[in-house]
């Protein structure tokens, strides 16, 4: 559970944090995809998406858009919303505050959006503060876990099922680690949510 719901202990390390929207008196909850664009698997989730009506939040990799800018822009003009995932997708903890900023902002020019993730969900108190000056950090409420190997599209449902609650930010991937699990698991997720009365909306910018 520690990875599929962060506990409360870990999210009051960052409190600065977005981890779970306000619930409201109807079920809402936020789908999201972290490290693409990449022309393997977007379009298909952007299909599969406009085949459900519902809208949803990408967190690109700036060197992602910076190969497929079209994907960037197709994200765009479908209405979704969309934020920074690093350059490079790198690990806060591992990376130098300097360093770090100026792959945020590097990527920041090509994404230009108030919405950040840091990749892993991973970060130093110091990287959060001074990324909170120009962003709005979001973390999630539930990880699928839809890049594990390990796992199965089944087992990564059951996480869908398990954690998912009103004010959810839920995790996907639209990456080629992600791609047989996000597949088979994400229209059977849209249908369960809706069925269960969600509303799908995307992350406001």
């Amino acid at each position: 559970m520690w990875i599929e719901q962060p506990p409360l202990l870990y999210r009051l390390l960052f409190p600065e944090a977005i981890w779970r929207l306000k619930r409201r008196k109807r079920k809402v909850a936020y789908i999201t995809f972290d490290d693409g664009p990449i022309p393997e698997v977007t379009p298909w989730v952007l299909d599969t998406l406009d085949r459900y009506g519902v809208k949803a939040t990408f967190f690109f990799v700036g060197d992602n858009v910076r190969r497929y800018p079209e994907l960037c822009a197709e994200v765009k003009r479908r209405g979704h919303s969309f934020g920074n995932h690093t350059m490079h997708h790198l690990q806060g903890i591992k990376t130098p505050r300097f360093r770090y900023m100026r792959d945020i902002t590097e990527a920041d020019t090509l994404i230009d959006s108030p919405l950040f993730r840091p990749p892993h969900g991973l970060l130093r108190w110091a990287q959060a503060k001074a990324i909170r000056k120009h962003y709005n950090i979001v973390m999630y409420d539930l990880v699928t876990r839809d890049y594990s190997r390990k796992m199965t599209p089944d087992r990564v449902f059951a996480n869908v099922r398990r954690y998912a609650r009103n004010g959810s930010i839920i995790v996907f991937h639209d990456s080629l680690k992600a791609e047989r699990n996000m597949k088979e698991v994400l229209p059977r997720a849209i249908e369960w949510l809706l069925n269960e009365g969600y509303e799908l909306h995307p992350i406001p910018m």
